[in-house]
């Protein structure tokens, strides 16, 4: 029987179950333009309303991996695991942890994106970095990871092109937050680029696109269950996003912080979140047999300096000067530097992180949209965390700062005083680490 685009529309507004044939017919189609936006947009909201089995989200995932250039790392030796975080606010753990991971002895073969909004991207971060490279032939890319055992890209133009179609119609017919969409977004791209194993990192919280525990948890569970079922090993962790990650918000602030933590300093809680994730990769990688022998062996390689050096490789194979890890002042630096002060004493009982990440936008960190340019210099550092306190009159954060003017330094300014509540109790820093999720389910931590 021929298919016909309106009766698949009926069976998911009606709860059906697409099958692959037909999921590949609507998908493939709406490439093509032989199926119209409006239609691919009825069924869009069909789904967000009706969701979609696990079967019907790993085939839609596959369809989606299968529309466009695919990665082949057959000819890279070892296990390739893959780390993917759904976004957030100062998020700079790649930058730290896939050369924490690679000096391990587990090879990082990774494409990152660009920043959108209010969170980061990691292609923006490295290029921070004068002269390094985030693109390069395929050829060249398997060469740099069996030679260093590392190398970190922008994503491809072709890869996933159906996704992209797709997203930019969700986009503008209010059908981005569905779980098995996101899901299938985010994998498609993550199996088109060739790991053997995944790691999720799973934002929740205020300054991630998973607001609850409830949205944060079927998102990694649906994520999980299409890498397994499509045969690549993944476990996901849900990690908190209630206040930014480390003190740094910007691209080469964060990277100065990124190699802190490798120089054995940094933020406490980038180097858990970094140590975390790095012992899932490890044990799927083979490198390890408990998450708990990995973090052990990823301390020392902090501790003898061997993941710093495989910084500094990882930068000079990418056409950059390595020199910048022992002198980071020669990264970009902002012109200006704007004290936020605390007009109260007590704690700091909250810390807006999605509008700290929305002011080191306005001040030219990030984008508004995909072709918008950005400052790399510019940015947000904060001076205390949730649960420190506070007197009148104690630096909050400091903006970095280009040329703008006084007049539109000063809203963003007060935005990023307003985003710090103080209170007169004190309060315990927020938890990082909530859950694991793997093939056996969800494990609160």
């Amino acid at each position: 029987m021929q298919l016909r685009t309106v009766d698949l529309i009926r069976k998911k507004r009606d709860g059906g179950e697409l099958s692959a044939e037909e999921l590949r017919f609507l998908i493939e189609g709406y490439c093509r333009g032989d199926i119209p936006d409006y239609q691919m947009a009825a069924w869009a909201m069909a789904v967000y309303f009706r969701g979609m089995s696990p079967a019907e989200t790993a085939d839609l995932t596959l369809i989606m991996a299968e529309s466009g250039d695919r990665m082949d790392l057959g000819a890279i030796g070892g296990i390739k695991v893959d780390k993917h975080s759904t976004g957030g606010v100062g998020d700079k753990t790649t930058i730290a942890l896939a050369p924490l991971v690679a000096a391990a002895g587990v090879p990082v073969a990774k494409m990152s994106g660009r920043g959108l909004g209010h969170t980061g991207g990691t292609i923006d971060k490295l290029e921070s970095i004068p002269g390094f490279r985030v693109e390069m032939a395929a050829d060249r890319f398997i060469d740099q990871v069996n030679q260093h055992g590392i190398a970190v890209i922008s994503q491809s133009g072709n890869i996933t092109p159906a996704d992209k179609k797709l997203y930019s119609l969700r986009d503008v017919t209010a059908t981005v937050n569905s779980i098995p969409l996101i899901a299938s977004s985010v994998m498609s791209k993550k199996i088109a680029s060739g790991a053997d194993g995944i790691v999720l990192d799973v934002k929740m919280g205020g300054g991630a696109f998973m607001k609850t525990w409830e949205e944060a948890a079927q998102l990694a569970q649906a994520m999980v269950d299409i890498g397994l079922r499509v045969g690549r090993e993944t476990v996901a962790l849900i990690t908190g996003m209630d206040e930014p990650l480390g003190y740094a918000v910007g691209n080469a602030l964060e990277v100065r912080e990124a190699i802190d933590l490798l120089k054995g300093d940094g933020p406490a809680d980038l180097k858990e979140l970094c140590l975390a994730l790095g012992a899932q990769m490890l044990v799927l990688g083979g490198r390890a047999s408990t998450a708990e022998q990995a973090r052990t062996a990823l301390e020392e390689l902090i501790a003898s300096g061997k993941a710093l050096k495989k910084l500094k490789e990882f930068i000079a194979a990418q056409g950059a000067n390595p020199t910048i890890v022992d002198r980071p002042e020669l990264l970009p630096r902002a012109r200006r530097q704007i004290a936020v002060k605390a007009q109260a004493s007590g704690y700091v009982t909250r810390i807006a992180a999605e509008e700290i990440g929305l002011a080191a936008m306005r001040l030219g960190a990030g984008r508004a949209t995909k072709d918008s340019g950005i400052d790399l210099s510019v940015g947000v550092i904060l001076r205390k965390k949730i649960g420190d306190a506070v007197a009148e009159g104690d630096l909050l954060a400091e903006l970095h700062a280009g040329e703008a003017g006084a007049e539109r330094l000063e809203p963003i300014q007060r935005q990023v005083r307003e985003a710090f509540e103080i209170g007169a109790d004190a309060v315990m820093p927020p938890r990082l680490i909530h859950a694991l999720v793997d093939r056996k389910g969800i494990h609160r931590l």
